[in-house]
């Protein structure tokens, strides 16, 4: 029998078995729930643990989330990047946003089939979210002069991380133009670094302190 989580496995060693068994189960879950909520493209459900839960664990190759940390999660459609991190990192805990309410349905039903503890799912839209968090996570939701604004005062002041509190953004393509109408102080780093699929060639966590 294939191992649906053996890519993630190649790529994150140690994971406990509870981990592995919640990995396996995503493929399942999102066949379920996509052919009744369209959350990823159809083409794309074949490729789900290349295309988007390992492009959501990009982020884990250059951050590892803290115990206690706290983590917004926008435009989440059906959980992405959140619940692979959440799987990832139990302890942290992980609020994912979207301000459409079909696909939060989705998330908070993967999550608790996979009894994701660390999950809170809301429908609201960024601007709404009242809390503040150590880092905000999100999937190339609009162009970064504009998702700026609407979290820029979500964050904790003080630091538990190696690095400053901030977002980490994953985006593909050239983002010079982007970065620079932005002019925001950001760091890309190439996910080609940690992946060797074809898929990472062009991607990119964006960090950009908050």
């Amino acid at each position: 029998m294939e191992i649906k989580s053996a890519l993630i496995q190649e790529y994150f060693k140690g994971l406990t078995e509870k981990q592995v068994s919640q990995f396996d189960q995503l493929y399942d879950l999102y066949s379920f729930w996509n052919a009744q909520i369209n959350v990823i493209s159809r083409k794309d459900i074949e490729e789900l643990y290349e295309r988007h839960i390992l492009h959501s664990l990009g982020i884990a190759k250059f951050c590892t989330f803290k115990p206690g940390e706290r983590v917004l999660d926008v435009g989440t459609g059906g959980g992405f990047p959140g619940i692979p991190l959440a799987i990832l990192f139990p302890d942290t805990q992980f609020h994912l946003v979207d301000s459409i309410g079909k696909k939060i349905k989705v998330v908070t039903e993967v999550a608790e089939a996979l009894g994701l503890t660390n999950v809170k799912a809301s429908h609201l839209r960024a601007e709404q979210v009242t809390d503040k968090y150590d880092f905000v996570v999100s999937r190339a939701v609009t162009r970064l002069i504009d998702f700026y604004p609407w979290i820029k005062d979500k964050f904790n002041k003080e630091s538990k991380n190696a690095i400053p509190n901030g977002i980490l953004y994953l985006k593909g393509g050239d983002l010079a133009e982007e970065i620079a109408e932005s002019r925001l102080k950001a760091q890309l780093y190439p996910l080609s670094e940690y992946f060797k699929e074809d898929f990472f060639e062009t991607k990119y966590v964006v960090y950009i302190p908050g």
